[in-house]
């Protein structure tokens, strides 16, 4: 039921492979993937995006750690995040990389593009640099003399650069955040934006003349492209700018990010956006960070969580299941073992695995031939399937994950107290009747879990026979 004229193009952040990935960087992939998979199921043709920012002084550093060239250390670690994404069944269209020939190519052209308009000029730079973040700050914006993000005290760079005049539209970017409430998602994120945006904008230095690992500056070998500028570009290259079929998919419907790189998704590269005469992205949706045990992931404290291990020892479906109903979108999350298996055994073991049991099991024991149909001979459960339908797809435009799963579960509840009233294991002249309406609802569960569990999703509905059924998507798509 695919339309040609719906198109939905949503991205992630790319990830910096100075590291392998763990259980943060999976959060607002498995957020993406969820509405991906959503639209797709009300008909949309789907670009969905992530990869690797693979350029940087902090790369170049710890490739000669690892005793490696720039290429083949990041050839190696980008497959972990691959491997990463494969495990926890993320159905990207394009994985790009940003060493990708055909990213370099759009980089450079658009570098040019921007120069042509005399957005680009030459000067000198004197500034903090976090290598960790590779971004300048001001010594206001530094916390007792640190990098806010990574607490460590910056490094003092001076060098020739080439600026880009991110100032010049200031002003715009400040009128369109005001004018479009849901450009930046929560409120509270975009409302630090706009404080940041009070005082004057300064120019940005866009090259680097003493990092090596980067995309030469078009107009001189001698300078690197700022990383940050070669990784926002990724959301054009993925959708095949310059050619004609960018067209298609831009602006983004939504970019998912963390809430450490708000500034540079809405300023920088809006500001760069506003240069090449491109409309703006229509979402910037930014969710939390993961802690564990109340703490940051660290190697020294030894409490990163391997995302892959997770999956191998407890599946798919409960770890995408655990960060879409514990983490509250748009805050801070923590994960811990003990809360992890609560939630598992509570929800998808007890709550979810009893009561598909349940019903298949009173579906095999009874003497009748079922036949799904799609509608309930209940009509009070007519009316709560119909509005956990529209709470379940109100939660989901608004990026509401773990309330639309709450609406699912409830619906999960209700029938289970149905069971214990009508009692469907002892014969009577409405057990025909109460059992199907009960394979009608776990038929409706089973599709509204399409998108959030897809393999539990998909065995529920092979027991159901209905896999191949299209006539429960209409709830879905209206």
């Amino acid at each position: 039921m695919s339309d040609s004229n719906k198109k939905f193009f949503i991205s992630t952040a790319i990830d910096y492979p100075s590291d392998k990935p763990h259980l943060g960087h999976s959060l607002e992939k498995i957020q993406a993937d969820v509405i991906a998979r959503y639209k797709r199921l009300q008909g949309f043709e789907v670009h969905f995006s992530t990869g690797t920012d693979e350029h940087g002084l902090k790369i170049q550093r710890k490739a000669e750690e690892a005793g490696k060239n720039p290429k083949e250390f990041v050839d190696e670690m980008s497959k972990y995040f691959k491997d990463a994404w494969k495990s926890l069944n993320i159905s990207y269209d394009d994985f790009i990389r940003t060493t990708d020939e055909r990213h370099e190519k759009v980089v450079q052209k658009i570098f040019q593009k921007i120069y042509d308009k005399g957005d680009i000029y030459k000067g000198k730079y004197k500034g903090l640099y976090c290598v960790d973040c590779e971004s300048y700050y001001l010594a206001k914006d530094l916390i007792e003399g640190k990098c806010p993000v990574h607490k460590k005290e910056p490094e003092i760079i001076e060098e020739e650069t080439y600026f880009f005049r991110m100032s010049k539209y200031q002003n715009t970017l400040i009128k369109h955040i005001k004018e479009n409430e849901n450009f930046i998602i929560p409120e509270s994120k975009s409302n630090e934006i706009l404080n940041r945006l009070k005082e004057p904008l300064q120019d940005l230095s866009i090259s680097r003349a003493k990092v090596e690992w980067g995309i030469p500056v078009p107009l001189n070998k001698k300078f690197t492209i700022f990383v940050w500028v070669d990784a926002l570009i990724n959301y054009l290259t993925t959708i095949g700018y310059p050619n004609r079929e960018f067209e298609t998919f831009w602006p983004a419907e939504v970019h998912i990010i963390g809430k450490d790189i708000v500034w540079h998704h809405s300023v920088i590269w809006g500001a760069l956006l506003l240069s090449l005469d491109l409309p703006l992205p229509k979402t910037i949706f930014v969710h939390g960070f993961l802690t564990v045990d109340g703490g940051k992931m660290s190697k020294s404290i030894g409490n990163v969580i391997n995302p892959i291990k997770l999956v191998e020892k407890y599946g798919t479906d409960p770890v995408r299941y655990f960060l879409l109903r514990e983490m509250p979108p748009t805050q801070d999350g923590d994960f811990t073992y003990e809360k992890f298996e609560d939630r598992y055994t509570a929800d998808l073991s007890r709550g979810l695995g009893n009561f598909v049991a349940r019903v298949i099991t009173l579906a095999q024991n009874s003497n009748f031939q079922f036949s799904i149909s799609n509608e309930f001979s209940n009509s009070n459960f007519q009316k709560i399937t119909d509005k956990t339908w529209e709470e379940y797809k109100k939660s989901l435009d608004e990026f509401k994950f773990n309330e639309a799963l709450v609406t699912i579960w409830r619906l999960i509840g209700f029938c289970d107290k149905y069971i214990e009233q009508t009692k469907p294991w002892e014969e009577s002249d409405k057990q025909e009747q109460v059992i199907n309406d009960l394979l009608l609802a776990l038929s409706n569960i089973a599709e509204m879990l399409k998108s959030f569990l897809p393999e539990t999703s998909e065995k529920i509905l092979e027991q159901l026979k209905t896999k191949e059924s299209k006539s429960l998507f209409p709830r879905l798509i209206s």
